[in-house]
């Protein structure tokens, strides 16, 4: 009786183990296929190397030998004639759709005169700008082949955990298709880059990201797009910053149809809250964006925001300073609905802003209230009135009393030739600026 009944069992554990050797072996058949190298595997074709034979242009053969020579001789013979120069640099850049379109970031790009793609199997094609904007530092390119790998899958920030395990792909010193790992260290971070740039709203990483990482994608475990890498601390070790993709998308959405981002525009002009200011507007603390001023018919004055008004959180996001606002405002496009987070004559307040387009004599505005001059393009008329010959530039012809430029000692037929080093040879230019 008892070897009749022990041979089926033995029949069926022998039955069992054949199964589990003769499967796709899951769980044995693999065990280095780890869900790191399944995502790399999904993702990894659709990250590419960027090429760029950039433009710079330069005044002076003696500035970087001896700048006291350049000096002397600026001083008796002005300045010398602009020359152009070739460039190169590399970065990393990840295909988003069947169409040919690539996210990278406004910097690797910059200033390119020839752009070259490279893709993991060896392919190139040559890339066009189809926009780019320097305040978010992204940018998109577009591709024309027949021949184009899976896009990434994209993936969402909002519910980014700390400690998650996040992938880096790009190649950092030419160092082509170079995988990283780490976790996300901490996310809407605000950062002093390397450049003197504030950047906020930040995913922080500990998977290495270096030159030529700027622009690929940072993944989840799942392969999923979360996030476009930006290498803005050269020699950090063990910090990396993404820019989040619920942010990104928002603005390359605008790049392709538009070309350009139609930055949002709430009309307020903010400051930082000092302790003095805080305790007069029974607000506990001091951190928070101080509206100093709502301009009339704006976003911001339709939903009954006025100044004195502490902004503490957008959406949900902190914002413990000015530098927090303009960083988590650059996130948004016209169009977009948000919830202002309040403390508003010492209680708490939400409202919500319909962000609009900037209106075009917004500019003009904001230069007369803000910094408190009146300008025009320089023309025949300009030169002649104040002198100026065919010097490009805007021309200022009224200073303000009591305002930032007066105080700064600029002068009625002043010439404003850049702004914070962009050069300004238009009123477009001036306006961007």
């Amino acid at each position: 009786m008892r070897m009749k009944t022990a041979r089926p069992f033995a029949a069926l554990l022998a039955l069992f183990f054949s199964i589990i050797a003769s499967s796709d072996g899951l769980c044995a058949q693999n065990p280095r296929e780890t869900p790191v190298v399944m995502a790399v595997r999904l993702a990894g074709p659709a990250v590419v190397g960027i090429s760029v034979q950039g433009e710079v242009r330069g005044n002076s053969p003696f500035g970087s030998i001896d700048p006291f020579f350049d000096r002397f001789f600026r001083e008796f013979f002005g300045d010398f004639p602009q020359d152009r120069r070739r460039a190169q640099s590399i970065g990393s850049g990840v295909l988003i759709d069947e169409r040919g379109h690539i996210l990278t970031n406004e910097h690797v790009i910059h200033s390119a005169v020839e752009i070259t793609v490279t893709f993991p199997d060896g392919d190139e094609a040559k890339a066009r700008v189809v926009g780019a904007d320097e305040a978010t530092d992204l940018a998109v390119l577009k591709i024309e082949s027949k021949k184009l790998p899976r896009p990434v899958s994209i993936g969402k920030s909002s519910d980014l955990m700390i400690g998650e395990t996040v992938i880096a792909i790009g190649n950092p010193f030419g160092l082509a298709h170079t995988v990283t790992t780490g976790v996300v260290s901490a996310t809407g971070r605000t950062v002093q880059g390397g450049d003197g740039r504030t950047y906020a709203d930040f995913i922080q990483t500990d998977a290495s990201i270096n030159p030529g990482n700027s622009g690929g994608p940072l993944l989840n475990i799942n392969g999923e797009l979360i996030g476009i890498n930006a290498a803005i601390y050269k020699s950090a070790e063990g910090i990396g910053f993404a820019i989040p993709i619920d942010k990104a998308r928002k603005i390359y959405a605008d790049l392709i149809v538009y070309g350009e981002v139609r930055h949002a525009w709430v009309g307020l002009q903010i400051d930082d809250l000092d302790p003095e200011t805080a305790d007069s507007l029974k607000v506990k603390g001091s951190r928070g964006a101080l509206v100093r001023r709502v301009f009339e018919k704006s976003p911001a004055g339709e939903a009954g925001m006025k100044g004195g008004d502490v902004i503490t959180a957008i959406d949900g996001r902190k914002v413990e300073s000015r530098e927090d606002y303009a960083g988590i405002i650059a996130g948004y496009t016209a169009g977009s609905q948000m919830e202002f987070t309040l403390i508003s004559g010492g209680a708490p307040k939400k409202v919500i802003v319909n962000a609009k387009k900037v209106p075009d004599n917004y500019p003009k505005i904001l230069a007369s209230s803000w910094l408190g001059v009146k300008t025009a393009k320089n023309s025949e008329k300009m030169a002649k009135k104040y002198g100026l010959g065919t010097v490009k530039g805007m021309v200022i012809t009224e200073v303000l009393p009591k305002s930032a430029a007066k105080e700064a000692g600029l002068e009625e037929g002043d010439v404003i030739r850049s702004v914070n080093d962009a050069p300004i040879e238009s009123e477009e230019d001036f306006g961007t600026a």
